[in-house]
């Protein structure tokens, strides 16, 4: 890399590493920097809308952006996939085996999917009814297969044990697919099911109060700590390992006609096999300030840092101003601000039409953004699900924009 100015590696161009990229570019006045960005993909995805496609609400290529038009100006792409990180030699490896040096690290790429942790999954994904939204490759599968269930069919969603991206994904897709077939009118004759490793329907008890009603209205039947282990796609049946309560230890087989998957997920191997680990594998970082624990040089955030909050886009959001403030501080010899609260939204869309807004913090804690209970399920909030967010992240998040309304820290959980 040529320049005289400190060199920033950013490892991963997804959310987290676009925002990063661009916000770097517009505060790095007084600061040279030379910049570049490490991701192989050619393709960008807005994420969060792989279960409005899945539900046939948003059309899969409005998902996608190439990568080359999302890179800021005079930051360096070097499109490889990263092997290695050697952080006492402040080196990464790069998959066409040479090496790049770095004088600050961001380490942000994202998870895994790990089929082959299911039997059966990768051979029957996309086939006999089996789908899943986590996976660009076949998430209109799920419209096409929830459109094919008839009178009387089963439909089974799952969820992986934690953690994983978007946690709500799982269920939202189960109360869409559920609205679906009641205004088609055969949800009474059909049998849903919402299968989670989890022992509760949501992390926060305020909003899994709500759900676990949401999922009554539409006759769900959610088996908590029931993990899917495999998949026969000719059978058409899903057999789970129970993890816990009476029956633990014992398996369920379900047949079906509609089978959801969540993938376990997990960094990238390059990563989980790193100095920059943790036993987990993720990037071990502080929870507040999103620098590395043993490399003062190297931040992390997104989905493969260790903070322990809900892995969203909007976590990223509030994650990335506090990674581009703390880098830019402890360039120019300043302290570092632990800023981020574990802030994380996960608009849980229960029908068309409607979302229930779950914004929290570490903890638990429930933090609106706006002055409206966050119990209900509301219009404004699809809106903002549909048409709003994904504008925002486009034109404004991967633009290196930073300012956002506040979340309300001080809510009051009502008795």
């Amino acid at each position: 890399m040529a320049g005289e100015g400190k060199h920033v590696v950013i490892v991963g161009g997804g959310s987290a590493g676009i925002t990063v990229a661009a916000s770097l570019v517009r505060r790095a006045a007084g600061t040279k920097l030379d910049i570049t960005l490490v991701e192989p993909s050619e393709n960008h995805y807005y994420q969060p809308a792989f279960t409005l496609v899945g539900a046939g609400a948003y059309k899969f290529d409005s998902t996608r952006r190439p990568e080359a038009k999302l890179i800021p100006r005079g930051v360096e792409w070097i499109r490889e996939k990263s092997t290695g990180f050697d952080p006492a030699q402040n080196r990464i490896s790069l998959s066409s085996g040479s090496t790049l040096a770095y004088d600050y690290l961001v380490v942000c790429p994202g998870l895994e999917l790990n089929w082959e942790k299911i039997a059966g999954a990768k051979e029957t994904l996309g086939q006999n009814g089996v789908c899943s939204n986590y996976d660009p490759a076949y998430t209109a599968d799920t419209w096409s297969c929830l459109q094919n269930l008839g009178s009387g069919a089963t439909a089974v969603f799952t969820q992986a044990p934690l953690p994983f991206k978007c946690p709500g994904a799982p269920q939202k897709i189960a109360y869409l697919a559920a609205d679906y077939l009641r205004k088609k009118g055969i949800l009474k004759s059909c049998k849903l099911y919402f299968l989670t490793d989890a022992p509760a329907i949501f992390s926060v008890p305020f909003f899994a109060k709500e759900l676990v009603k949401v999922a009554a209205r539409y006759q769900i039947n959610v088996l908590y700590q029931h993990n899917l282990v495999a998949v026969d796609g000719g059978a058409r049946t899903a057999t789970f390992d129970i993890v816990g309560g009476e029956k633990q230890g014992q398996k369920l087989s379900l047949k079906f006609d509609l089978l959801h998957m969540t993938p376990p997920q997990s960094p990238p191997a390059a990563v989980k096999s790193s100095p920059l680990a943790n036993a987990a594998g993720f990037v071990e970082v502080n929870q507040n300030t999103m620098q590395h624990v043993r490399f003062p040089n190297v931040f992390s955030l997104g989905d493969a840092s260790s903070t322990p909050n809900s892995k969203t886009a909007a976590a990223v959001r509030k994650q990335a101003p506090v990674v581009v403030r703390n880098l830019l501080t402890l360039i120019r010899g300043g302290q570092l601000d632990p800023g981020y609260d574990g802030y994380a939204s996960c608009p849980l869309t229960t029908a068309y039409g409607k979302v229930l807004m779950a914004e929290f913090i570490y903890g638990g804690k429930v933090t609106p953004t706006f002055p409206l209970d966050p119990s209900k399920e509301r219009w404004v909030n699809w809106w903002i699900k549909v048409t709003g967010l994904p504008f925002f992240y486009w034109h404004y998040m991967l633009k290196g924009h930073e300012w956002f309304f506040p979340h309300n820290t001080k809510f009051v959980e009502p008795a």
